[in-house]
């Protein structure tokens, strides 16, 4: 399964409260951090929520 790599490049100050949330659901804390999430379609709705904060790449496994 293809892994996505998901940076916060826009602070959740100023943002609603489940927003925020959501961003601590995916592991991010601080500007610039980068997590590696698998591609799934909760993660996927995750991101669409705060689409604007972040940055989304799609990363292949290779085995």
């Amino acid at each position: 399964m293809a892994k996505l790599r998901i940076t916060l490049k826009k602070s959740g100050i100023g943002y609603s409260e489940r927003q925020k949330a959501t961003l601590k659901a995916l592991g991010l804390q601080h500007l610039n951090q980068t997590v590696e999430q698998e591609d799934t379609d909760t993660v996927r709705g995750m991101l669409n929520k705060v689409s604007h904060l972040v940055e989304i790449e799609t990363v292949n496994e290779e085995k």
